[in-house]
């Protein structure tokens, strides 16, 4: 079985690299005050109650937006048969089409305030 010259390489390359590793612990280091780590800190969720809140908020303007949105169609006459012939304006009217959307946009505004303001 013949090794290649590349295959020589690789393995003096190997060993090189082998050597130059740092070992940062060995076994007559275990259990001294070397090897402990150090204590870990209480780790704390990113979000305080004030974020919670105003996500809070921000959920309920969109929601709000969407109900808003909510309406018969356009085809639909007002004792709720849907009527080819039949248009109603209410698709068009100043709450469906300005309010709501700008609700749910100003929703969205406030989640991302929510989720960039910083915990203190």
């Amino acid at each position: 079985m013949a090794v290649s010259e590349i295959q020589c390489r690789r393995f003096i390359l190997f060993l090189i690299m082998a050597q130059n590793k740092k070992n940062t612990f060995s076994a007559d280091q275990y259990g001294s005050a070397a090897a402990r780590k150090a204590p870990e800190e209480k780790q704390t969720f990113y979000f305080g109650k004030e974020n919670f809140k105003w996500m809070l908020i921000g959920l309920g303007l969109v929601a709000l937006g969407f109900l808003l949105m909510l309406g018969p169609g356009a085809n639909t006459r007002p004792d709720g048969v849907i009527d080819p012939n039949y248009w109603n304006d209410g698709v068009f009217s100043i709450r469906r089409v300005r309010i709501a959307p700008l609700l749910v946009i100003a929703g969205f505004a406030v989640e991302v305030y929510a989720i960039l303001k910083v915990k203190k």
